[in-house]
Formats: C-alpha cells, sequence, structure tokens
C-alpha cells in the first residue's frame, strides 16, 4: 500500500498516509530525519561557535541561548514525519524564541523544512489550511510593518516572513497534490486492467460456452445414433441386423471424429497457414436429413423437408444460417433420442425479415431402443435463438413434439 501511496517503505521508515494517519511502526523516526537532525544541530554550532550570528545587534539574552532554539527544532526534525503538526507547532514558539537572542540562522531553515514536512505529511486539513495561512500571516507582517517604520526597507521583513513560511508551506502543497494526482492515476491504470481482466474472463467463459454448444451439438447427433444402434445389435442380436448396426456405428463414428477435427481447425491461429473451414449452413439440410434417415432406420423413423423460403433463397446472416442449422440438427437429434416410429418434419420460411424453424416430431412412448438425453439441447438452441435477439419454444402438443424459432433474417437486426 506505502509503494502505491508514493511513501517510503523501508525498514524503520515512518508511513504516513496521505491522509494523515500513522501505523504503529512508523512511530520511529526515518532514518533521514535522524541524519538531517544531526546535520542541522552539527551545522549550527559550528556557525554559533564562529560567532556567526542571524542579528548580533540583541543583547536581551546572552549568546548561549541561541542554542536552545537550535537543540529544540533540530529534535524536531525526528518528528517531521511521525508527528508533523506537533513538530510544527515547536517549531514555530522556538523560532519565535530564536528572535530574542542573537539568532541563529540554522535555526531558521529548520523552520522552514519543519513548515514543508507539516503540508506534505500532515493530515489534509493541514495541508490546506498551511498554505492560507501563511500567506495570510505574509501579508499581514508586510502591512504591519511597513506602517510601523512607512520605510521601504520595511518591505524585506515580509519578502523574508514569506520565504520562512508561505514559500515551504507552497513548496510542500505542490508536491503533495501531485504525489495525490499520481496515486489517483495510477489507482485508475489498476482498475482499469482489472475492469479489463474481468472483460477478458468474461469473454473466456462466454467463448467456452459456445463451444460447449458447438461441440454438442455437432457430436450429439451421431453418438445418438451410435448409442441407438449399438443398443439394437444387442438386443436383436441377429447376424444381418449386427452388421447393419455396425455400418451405421462406423459411419457415424467417422463423421463425428470428422466434426471434431473441423472444430479443433476452427480454434487453431489463423496465421497457422491453414485453410478457413466452412461452417454448416442451411444449403445442407438435405444432407443432413438424409443421414438422419439413415440413422432412424432401426427407429422406424422417417425424415421430411419442407423448405418455403423464397425461389431465389437470399443471403443469410452467417450467425442466423449457422444457428438455425443448429436447431434443425439438434432437433433431429433429440427426435433419434425420443420419438416414436413416424415421420419427423422441418419446415423452414423465411417472411417480413424473419426466419422461422418448426420441427414436429410423433411423440409417445417407444419400446426399442432409445439413447439417454440430458436436456441440455433444448437449453442450447433456446440460448442460439435468445443471443440473436429471436424467440425459442419447445414443447408437446397433443401427440406432437413441436419445436419452433423465430430468427431476425436481416442482418442489420442481427448487429443490433
Amino acid at each position: 500500500m506505502y509503494r502505491q501511496l508514493g511513501l517510503s517503505a523501508e525498514a524503520g521508515a515512518p508511513r504516513t498516509l496521505l491522509d494523515g494517519t500513522v501505523t504503529k511502526k512508523s512511530l520511529r523516526p526515518h532514518r533521514h530525519d535522524v541524519l538531517l537532525a544531526v546535520v542541522s544541530l552539527i551545522a549550527g554550532l559550528v556557525m554559533w561557535s564562529l560567532g556567526v550570528y542571524s542579528s548580533a545587534v540583541r543583547h536581551l539574552l546572552p549568546a548561549w541561548a541561541a542554542l536552545i532554539p537550535l537543540v529544540v527544532l533540530a529534535s524536531m526534525e525526528l518528528l517531521r514525519r511521525t508527528r508533523p503538526s506537533l513538530a510544527l507547532a515547536v517549531g514555530t514558539l522556538g523560532v519565535i524564541a530564536n528572535e530574542f537572542t542573537v539568532g541563529s540562522l540554522v535555526t531558521v531553515l529548520i523552520f522552514t523544512d519543519l513548515m514543508y514536512a507539516a503540508v506534505v505529511y500532515g493530515s489534509p486539513a493541514a495541508a490546506r489550511r498551511l498554505p492560507i495561512s501563511t500567506g495570510l500571516v505574509t501579508v499581514a507582517v508586510t502591512i504591519g510593518f511597513l506602517a510601523w517604520f512607512r520605510t521601504p526597507e520595511a518591505l524585506l521583513i515580509g519578502v523574508v516572513t514569506g520565504l520562512v513560511s508561505f514559500a515551504p508551506a507552497l513548496t510542500g502543497a505542490t508536491l503533495r497534490n501531485h504525489r495525490e494526482a499520481a496515486v489517483a492515476a495510477r489507482l485508475r491504470a489498476e482498475q482499469t486492467a482489472l475492469l479489463a481482466e474481468m472483460d477478458r474472463s468474461q469473454a473466456v467463459a462466454a467463448e467456452r460456452a459456445r463451444m460447449a454448444r458447438e461441440l454438442h451439438d455437432m457430436v450429439a447427433n451421431h453418438l445418438s445414433a451410435i448409442a441407438i444402434h449399438s443398443t439394437a445389435a444387442l438386443s436383436i442380436d441377429q447376424a444381418g441386423t449386427s452388421r447393419e448396426a455396425l455400418g451405421v456405428i462406423r459411419e457415424n463414428s467417422v463423421q463425428g471424429l470428422a466434426e471434431m477435427r473441423r472444430l479443433i481447425g476452427l480454434l487453431r491461429d489463423a496465421g497457422a497457414g491453414t485453410e478457413p473451414v466452412a461452417l454448416p449452413t442451411l444449403a445442407g439440410l438435405d444432407a443432413l436429413l438424409g443421414q438422419a434417415r439413415s440413422n432412424g432406420s432401426a427407429s422406424g423413423l422417417d425424415f421430411v423437408l419442407h423448405d418455403d423460403r423464397p425461389p431465389e433463397k437470399e443471403t443469410l446472416p452467417a450467425p442466423v444460417d449457422l444457428a438455425a442449422y443448429r436447431i434443425v440438427q439438434e432437433s433431429l437429434t433429440n427426435a433419434l433420442k425420443h420419438a416414436v416410429a413416424g415421420t419427423v418434419t422441418v419446415r423452414v420460411a423465411r417472411a417480413d425479415g424473419l426466419l422461422t424453424v418448426a420441427v414436429d416430431s410423433p411423440y409417445g412412448h417407444r419400446a426399442g431402443p432409445r439413447a439417454p438425453g440430458s436436456g441440455a439441447g433444448v437449453i442450447g438452441m433456446r440460448e442460439r435463438a435468445e443471443l440473436l435477439g429471436g424467440e425459442f419454444s419447445a414443447g408437446r402438443s397433443g401427440e406432437t413434439w413441436q419445436v419452433r424459432a423465430t430468427l431476425p433474417a436481416d442482418e442489420k437486426a442481427v448487429e443490433a
């Protein structure tokens, strides 16, 4: 967290957050603050020993009295990060006391650093107040001394006051604002990255769901036929019937493997040098029903196609064409699993910008072999229709199981 806020996180470093709170571990002085306090104290002692005073004309107190504010303010450097407000308050009293002695320039410089640290490491309220209050104090001091002395040199007192108080406060406020802006920008970047990762995860999940539907629709038909004919071969136990069933099983196995290879080809990178694989469309319904007739012969099922689309057969949007084909395919698979002997009718029509798919299959108790089903096919068909903005229904109507799907046949409606 401290690194995100742009503050030091070294061992023993004070960890003052931007809201002014301080962790218990940060109560120890930062090593840089310790070094600054020692260097400031040594520099002040050297200058005092050499007789370098900020105002040697004042003799209200003995010369050694100037060391007291120096030592106090140097010790406050240890608290400049952990207790900035306390350090500034004590430093203010110390720099005022310094004016009643011969004065030490180092004491004044230490006070400027305490003012700067109070803005940078203090609470947000203190950081907002100090630049304003020090600016007002500078203006008041300038006007007061100018009215008192009535000489242009009195302006220098206001300039010095501004350099000692207002300038470090303004510098600290500027640095703090830049730091907070950097933290806010970093947090926004992290949130953006998090949202992008969530979007990517959702896209991956949606793609996996689509692949699952695609895999189910492609392979379920062949596996259903394999299950039906293998069950029939085991039940009837006749040489001719078993040979015929094994032939159908082999044919569906080969076609199922081909469908699996096609799906794997779709998942490859476009730049892998492979040829694009065509997706199934309604143009392949005749072949699909022919395969269904072959698979359903053992169950006494026949399949009839009524294509009522206009003769010109305008091109459908690719997602609609694929979805309609998969709905018909899944309906035929369900008929092979559950329908009794009879005729399965498939109707496809297009009018008023809509494509209608209807599949009717005989409903009832079938004594012959039946393939197991989990009901996932109806869910997949419904999802395909709803993803395209269409409507879907499936259910029993008398002695018929009806599947109805209405899909938008216009490219603009699909994009919307």
